[in-house]
């Protein structure tokens, strides 16, 4: 379905979360109208790709071969330049053995 489903349910899911209060948003002050992310909750998740990666000792190169991407693109990702789609996400998280589960909430 491509990058654009791809970002627009990530931007859905984000939007949904920010209405209910589960992520909290930050203002990026370098912008040139007033602009916020859920940042905390998304660089979280990236350093464990992070960590993951490192502690399995696989290599940028090799991750990005690993899920048909550009080194550089895992690159921007891991210094928090660039913030993945959710199917480049997912691809880390199993290139790495691992899968992402939803689990609801006890409230």
């Amino acid at each position: 379905m491509g990058t654009f489903f791809d970002d627009t349910m990530q931007g859905l899911l984000e939007a949904i979360a920010i209405d209910k209060g589960e992520m909290p948003l930050t203002e990026k002050n370098d912008m040139p109208a007033p602009t916020f992310v859920a940042s905390e909750m998304e660089k979280e998740l990236i350093q464990e790709v992070v960590n993951l990666r490192k502690e399995q000792n696989i290599s940028q190169n090799k991750l990005a071969e690993l899920t048909g991407n550009k080194q550089q693109a895992i690159s921007r990702m891991e210094k928090n330049e660039h913030s993945p789609s959710l199917k480049l996400f997912c691809n880390m998280v199993n290139a790495l053995g691992y899968d992402i589960k939803l689990v609801k909430q006890n409230r």
